[in-house]
């Protein structure tokens, strides 16, 4: 295929999406900074809008990216069709301005672009479960996962929109869509495409998945109700559990090349934020020290952002013809996310400790745009003509 082909962009599906996320990570970060700083005036609450952007415009379009190219793989059934893609993408774009106009103008943008955003999800998923209904794979059981924590997802995107109106389901929508909609669904696709990857034949605990589930479940509702007493040892319990699981799987990441040992660090990112999750609750709880949503950033940067950009990197390598291995630039992206992640772990010991260096929230976030950019930059022509590395 030519690179000068003016649909190529459109060829697959993961192509606009992963573009549209890497778009919407550099704009929706620029306008909840100049937002939370004051530059910028928002109809909506920079909370909101920090956590719906980046749920549903960043990390949604790139996951859908990949589950359109690979779920129907995962079921054994035909591709999905160009026509039901490209309409999905257009509403999401259309969706992603919307909301970028009513922050900065009306909330009643906001409404509107929900209204575009919630229906493209509920289709998306739809044909998700037709997919898993009709695939002829023999175990079925990765995809079932993967489709709970997408119906999550809607319901989450769902309690958005009516927190615009009832404030008081906020934490609610936020806590669903993130624990069991972000961090489920991209732990389900990781359990079973990173032992695949890494040739790992250790034989799984059939029960391990069900069991993560239940404990997210325990550990969403317990953050919204605010139990903190009974949250920490549901975090101390998850870190174990991940690490022994984990551990037993025999990935061997110090051995690995780096297409392989991001996604090793980017799993052993979950234990890791559990356990320091319950040692900082620990900590606000009896010494009253907030640390400014650290557990939460902790996920969202060591675990999500890691298994997005090296399942991101590796796919549009493999599906633009060109092997999936990381070169010296792909292997500093992945260190950098690391990077990224410490410079905000230290805005959060800043604010618990009042160490007045509020200038780490300017370098975290800009560090943030940096590596997308870095990012989009080294990989977009290989989205819009397949151009070769």
């Amino acid at each position: 295929m030519q690179e000068t082909q003016p649909t190529y962009l459109f060829s697959q599906p993961h192509q606009p999406f992963f573009l549209l996320a890497i778009l919407n990570s550099v704009i929706m970060m620029l306008i909840f900074a100049l937002g939370y700083k004051g530059v910028l005036s928002l109809s909506i609450d920079t909370l909101t809008f920090h956590a719906y952007s980046l749920i549903f415009l960043l990390f949604t379009n790139a996951f859908m990216g990949f589950l359109f190219t690979t779920f129907p793989r995962f079921n054994q059934t035909e591709i999905i069709d160009r026509r039901f893609y490209t309409t999905v993408f257009f509403a999401n774009a259309l969706g992603s301005t919307l909301f970028v106009a009513g922050a900065l103008l009306s909330s009643i943008g906001i409404i509107l672009a929900l209204l575009v955003l919630l229906p493209s999800q509920i289709f998306s998923v739809r044909k998700l479960h037709q997919i898993y209904t009709q695939g002829q794979a023999g175990d079925k059981s990765d995809s079932y996962w993967i489709l709970i924590a997408n119906y999550f997802g809607i319901l989450g995107n769902f309690l958005f929109l009516l927190s615009l109106f009832y404030p008081s389901l906020q934490s609610l929508a936020i806590n669903i869509s993130f624990y069991l909609y972000l961090i489920f669904l991209a732990f389900s696709v990781g359990q079973r495409m990173i032992p695949f990857f890494s040739h790992s034949f250790a034989a799984k605990n059939s029960n391990f998945v069900k069991i993560i589930f239940t404990l997210f479940i325990a550990k969403t509702f317990l953050v919204v109700a605010g139990i903190k007493i009974v949250e920490i040892p549901v975090d101390f319990i998850l870190a174990g559990y991940f690490f022994y699981e984990f551990k037993r799987w025999e990935l061997h990441p110090l051995q690995s090349p780096p297409i392989l040992w991001v996604l090793h660090l980017a799993l052993f990112w979950l234990p890791a934020a559990f356990l320091l999750s319950g040692i900082s609750l620990l900590r606000e709880m009896f010494l009253d020290t907030s640390f400014y949503f650290l557990n939460l950033h902790l996920l969202a940067l060591g675990f999500l952002t890691t298994v997005l950009i090296g399942f991101g990197t590796r796919v549009i390598l493999g599906h633009s013809g060109q092997p999936p291995h990381g070169d010296a630039f792909a292997t500093k992206i992945f260190y950098f996310i690391q990077v990224v992640v410490l410079l905000r772990v230290l805005f959060s010991l800043n604010i618990a400790f009042g160490w007045g260096a509020n200038f780490l929230f300017d370098i975290s976030f800009s560090a943030w745009l940096v590596l997308f950019l870095a990012w989009g930059g080294r990989y977009y022509k290989t989205l819009l003509w397949g151009k070769k590395l």
